[in-house]
């Protein structure tokens, strides 16, 4: 076999030899360590109320969010700080007081932010924030105590005007029904990628809304934290995930003021760059 031959999925097969004939391995069963002393730091930005002057709606239902976020992620070990309705100097305060902590005896580290979306920013409450920045404040040449370490971003936010259109296919009848008020978060918001062992979750592709009822919650954070509730110390992350993105896929729009939003539907999405499976299996 040449050097320059490939297997069968395209691939050049002296370069995987080559890995094996240095002793790097390439198991893809290997798992990120998670036995470290604490299960890390999990901060929650949820921003229900904004500046009148920035004319934003209210966002009703976050709270329901928020809870029940702070709650699946105590039951999975991690340390909690939830916070509501703060300025950008805040938020960006304590997001630099994150990175800058000692997280050597961390596994992992998460950030959500329950918001509007715009332009690849978030917004707080007096004004937005790019998610770029604050993701290279996690990146390995500013906070080495994550090196190697899962570094997970999740974002409740529109990231679009534009409605997911039903389409039922031929086996599946989808009959869930929802009574309380459908609307949406507001806005544009592009996938970024950020580097090496980062895990970006979003609500919706680009380019759609995101829908959220006024009493129980965003879709997306509802069907994440029934999956976290029952699957969360068993099941790969990734998986889980995939599994949130058909949950949601199976939901529509039952009731609604506007009416172009009556049965239309939401398909989250996730950029993974982790380098290996991620499990929060309970803390011995």
């Amino acid at each position: 076999m040449s050097n320059t031959e490939k297997d069968g999925h395209g691939g050049n097969l002296s370069e995987v030899d080559g890995f094996y004939a240095s002793g790097i391995s390439l198991d893809p069963a290997e798992e990120y360590r998670m036995e470290h002393e604490r299960r890390g730091l999990a901060l929650i930005f949820n921003q229900e109320n904004f500046f009148w002057q920035l004319c934003m709606n209210s966002r009703h239902g976050t709270n329901a969010d928020r809870y029940s976020l702070e709650r699946r992620f105590e039951e999975l070990n991690f340390e909690v700080q939830a916070y509501d309705n703060l300025k950008k100097e805040d938020v960006l305060a304590k997001i630099s007081e994150a990175a800058e902590a000692d997280h050597v005896h961390a596994d992992c580290f998460v950030c959500v932010f329950l918001s509007h979306g715009e332009n690849d920013h978030v917004w707080a409450y007096d004004g937005k924030i790019s998610i770029k920045e604050v993701t290279a404040l996690f990146k390995g040449d500013q906070c080495k105590s994550l090196v190697g370490k899962p570094k997970i971003f999740i974002l409740q936010a529109c990231r679009g005007d534009v409605h997911d259109l039903p389409v039922t296919p031929m086996d599946v009848v989808d009959s869930e029904v929802k009574v309380n008020q459908v609307v949406v978060d507001a806005a544009v918001f592009h996938t970024l990628p950020a580097g090496a062992d980062f895990l970006m979750c979003y609500s919706v592709a680009e380019g759609y809304y995101s829908h959220r009822e006024t009493v129980n919650g965003s879709w997306y954070i509802q069907d994440m934290c029934a999956a976290l509730k029952h699957f969360g110390d068993s099941l790969e992350f990734t998986e889980l995930l995939t599994l949130v993105n058909r949950m949601v896929s199976m939901r529509h729009v039952a009731n609604s003021s506007d009416r172009n939003a009556i049965g239309k539907k939401q398909v989250p999405c996730f950029a993974s760059m982790l380098t290996k499976k991620l499990f929060f299996r309970p803390k011995q």
